[in-house]
């Protein structure tokens, strides 16, 4: 994760995985080398998360890694405002991003009535087949 809230709990929990917290993960431990690198959609989550896409870059992270995308976790419900959008933008043009909408349900700890097309796609992203025949919305 880019930083702590991100939803890389909530993400592990319903994909599988290992969350490593704020730090990069150490494939010479045994850790994953594959990556997802998870932020909010707050400027400060945004601002997190392009910091480590310039360290990865920069070679400060472990070598080996390998990012998958970045996942930006909805931070409110609704839409974003134009200049979180722009640096959006700005993320795309370095890295696979893939967007995860406000689910309520995980705010309140409650079962999902239906799953989010984009966790579906994540699901195959990293390989899980948690949601390979959900209901989709």
């Amino acid at each position: 994760m880019a930083h702590g809230g991100s939803g890389a709990t909530s993400l592990v929990e319903a994909l599988g995985g290992v969350d490593v917290g704020a730090r990069w993960p150490e494939p010479a431990r045994g850790e994953p080398y594959r990556i997802v690198l998870v932020g909010r959609t707050s400027a400060s989550g945004l601002r997190s998360v392009s910091q480590a896409l310039g360290a990865l870059k920069d070679g400060e992270a472990p070598q080996g890694l390998e990012l998958l995308a970045v996942v930006l976790v909805a931070d409110a419900p609704g839409r974003l405002p134009l200049s979180l959008l722009r640096r959006i933008r700005v993320l795309r043009s370095v890295a696979r991003v893939h967007r995860v909408p406000w689910i309520p349900a995980w705010r309140t700890g409650s079962q999902m009535k239906d799953i989010p097309r984009q966790l579906v796609t994540l699901s195959r992203l990293v390989g899980s087949d948690t949601y390979g025949d959900g209901a989709v919305s």
